[in-house]
């Protein structure tokens, strides 16, 4: 698997680049800054992206707007981004084509190799790889006021509901809770009965219904 690079920090990239190379992936290219990464996307067409957020010269969101002028050219062009913080605009943006292909990640999830290494795998399988911190600021802020249908899930429903945002199949969910899948199955229902969504069994398209759903009255 082709994957093009992009950190501004030479020890964390160099760091990256080892590690993806230890299981298996081949690095098309590791840059630098945002026009090494344009020209990157643009040539090497890769099977997936890592991207910091912010890369030289402005050092604000020139990793992410680059991966994003990429998707508009090369539409569902996997990309993994990865930031310092929480930013849920940047979420927002990368999720508002709706093709799937997406991830992001805090970049302290890279020290867990085992769990960064899947997250760019699902990503590059046409999944998603969201952040829990991401998607728990997400629903706080929608279950905020206490009047949203958030609100109505019980607690348990809200575990599920934020493993199922991460890209967790109802197997992993099940594992991770310590409960039956048919449980999950269960608690997967009602919870998009209690937010008017439709079912689904594809794990994209329910992760992203779930999260435009929390987006949408922004």
């Amino acid at each position: 698997m082709r994957v093009v690079l992009a950190e501004d920090l030479f020890l964390l990239r160099d760091g990256l680049v080892r590690l993806l190379e230890a299981y298996d992936f081949e690095i098309a290219a590791a840059v630098e800054s945002g026009p090494e990464l344009e020209r990157a996307l643009a040539e090497l067409e890769p099977d997936v992206a890592v991207v910091d957020v912010r890369l030289p010269p402005t050092h604000t969101d020139e990793g992410l707007q680059c991966a994003l002028r990429a998707r508009r050219r090369r539409p569902g062009l996997p990309v993994l981004v990865l930031s310092q913080h929480v930013e849920q605009l940047y979420a927002r943006e990368l999720l508002a084509d709706g093709t799937g292909g997406i991830g992001y990640l805090l970049k302290d999830r890279v020290f867990d190799a085992e769990q960064f290494v899947d997250a760019v795998r699902r990503v590059a399988a046409g999944g998603t790889a969201m952040d829990p911190q991401v998607i728990q600021q997400l629903l706080a802020r929608r279950s905020g006021d206490g009047q949203g249908p958030v609100d109505r899930l019980t607690p348990r429903e809200r575990e599920v509901m934020e493993l199922m945002a991460q890209g967790r199949s109802n197997a992993a969910i099940a594992g991770k809770l310590v409960v039956t899948e048919r449980a999950v199955a269960k608690h997967t229902a009602n919870i998009f009965v209690k937010l008017g969504l439709e079912v689904s069994d594809d794990d994209n398209r329910r992760v992203l219904a779930v999260l435009a759903y929390l987006d949408r009255d922004r």
